[in-house]
């Protein structure tokens, strides 16, 4: 897995800690038993809900923006539960603040166990992900379970969390919001461009892009803007330009 900046790893620290100790006390107050009993159990319904794509993102990679060069960002909703990076903000929504990890799609099967009437994500501040295997399973987690993406005006959708907001049956993003893209980085430094265009790690994203409901030329050319910037970098893009790329409802 990559190393990141300390400000990538304060950050999730900030938000794992409490996160853990909040989800385990809410979770037997739902009746769902201890923490560990409900991972064990949604790690089994994970793994018999989703089928590995052929190939796969590249063992070890990420992507992940660690800050915005916007100020004034969203307020960060603090929620009535919390899920690793999801917070419940009510019966029918649910935040996604900061990045995502292995254990993410575990994390969401719970939630929605929990609280099966969300139905809209919000992305207010997501810097990417740890793990881009992982931030997939979750992005088709998201779309086969019916939920709507939304980035209120301030929020920020940075590297792997771009995948999350594409995976909403629905996606709409207000005009303060902001996206950014980059190439993702495998564990050894190796870049998209570094493999070849038929390789099975480039062919998942493509893969996942016409899941998401793309027509083959969209993904691609959605993949080659995404892979324009090398992964040190970012390309910033406002909401009205993110809409060229994404049809938003």
């Amino acid at each position: 897995m990559r190393r990141f900046g300390c400000l990538a790893l304060a950050l999730a620290a900030l938000i794992s800690a409490p996160a853990g100790a909040q989800q385990l006390a809410y979770g037997e107050a739902a009746g769902l038993g201890p923490l560990s009993t409900q991972v064990a159990t949604v790690t089994e319904v994970v793994e018999e809900e989703i089928v590995e794509e052929a190939g796969g993102a590249a063992a070890g990679s990420g992507r992940f923006v660690a800050s915005s060069p916007v100020s004034g960002l969203a307020a960060l909703p603090r929620g009535v539960a919390r899920y690793g990076p999801f917070r419940v903000l009510d019966a029918g929504r649910a935040a996604l603040v900061g990045p995502t990890d292995e254990r993410s799609p575990a994390q969401f099967l719970a939630m929605l166990a929990a609280h099966p009437a969300i139905a809209t994500l919000e992305l207010v501040e997501c810097p990417g992900t740890e793990d881009d295997r992982a931030n997939l399973r979750l992005g088709r987690l998201i779309r086969a379970r019916g939920l709507a993406t939304h980035v209120p005006d301030g929020g920020s959708v940075r590297s792997g969390a771009v995948e999350l907001f594409l995976a909403g049956v629905r996606h709409r993003a207000e005009a303060g919001a902001e996206f950014a893209v980059h190439a993702w980085a495998d564990e050894d430094g190796r870049e998209a461009t570094d493999y070849p265009a038929s390789a099975p790690e480039n062919r998942a994203y493509i893969a996942y892009y016409r899941e998401m409901g793309m027509s083959p030329a969209e993904a691609a050319a959605f993949y080659a803007m995404t892979n324009s910037v090398p992964n040190a970098q970012a390309r910033w893009l406002t909401a009205a330009e993110m809409g060229q790329w994404v049809r938003q409802d």
